[in-house]
């Protein structure tokens, strides 16, 4: 797995128009926000912090279980950082998932199942803020929400709790059990 240093640089990158985090020994990755969606400090450069590397940790060992090559783990877990220090607030779009019986209050990092009347997908919470969370999708293929409308992996979407479900990782069999 890639291991963060302390010469990874966030910069935005113009011509792409897209945040980027040099890694260093010429890797450069590319982070899947829209710059729409990007607060103001994501356009001058920055070093990826001590706190980073914290967070992409927790989100790494959290999303071990998930049945995802290592590169797509490493993808999920830097975009997820990304999202956490650079992604603008938003309202919560609930109206697309199915609201569950008990309201749900998960942990920042976690990975939950959210449904919708086309099928149920793996997400993981990038930010809790008390009756809805900032979740990304954890699922390689495509989450169709409605008709017309998909969110691609590492997309991210604000939902209110009450439309979680827990998910317990077996870490061993590498599948989920919901409810």
């Amino acid at each position: 797995m890639l291991k963060p240093n302390n010469s990874w640089t966030w910069y935005y990158d113009q011509k792409n128009d897209s945040l980027m985090l040099d890694l260093g020994e010429e890797m450069v990755f590319r982070v899947s926000i829209p710059s729409k969606h990007l607060v103001s400090c994501a356009f001058t450069r920055g070093e990826f912090t001590v706190d980073d590397a914290s967070t992409y940790q927790t989100f790494l060992e959290n999303i071990q279980a998930l049945s995802l090559s290592a590169p797509r783990k490493v993808e999920l877990a830097l975009n997820a950082v990304a999202a956490s220090r650079f992604h603008k607030p938003m309202m919560p779009k609930s109206w697309f998932f199915t609201q569950q019986e008990r309201e749900y209050s998960p942990q920042n990092g976690e990975i939950i199942m959210l449904d919708t009347e086309f099928g149920s997908a793996a997400y993981l919470v990038i930010e809790n803020s008390g009756c809805a969370s900032l979740c990304m999708l954890a699922d390689v293929n495509a989450h169709r929400l409605a008709v017309g409308k998909d969110l691609d992996f590492c997309c991210v979407i604000k939902v209110m709790n009450d439309r979680m479900q827990p998910v317990q990782l077996n870490q061993e069999l590498g599948f989920a059990l919901v409810g």
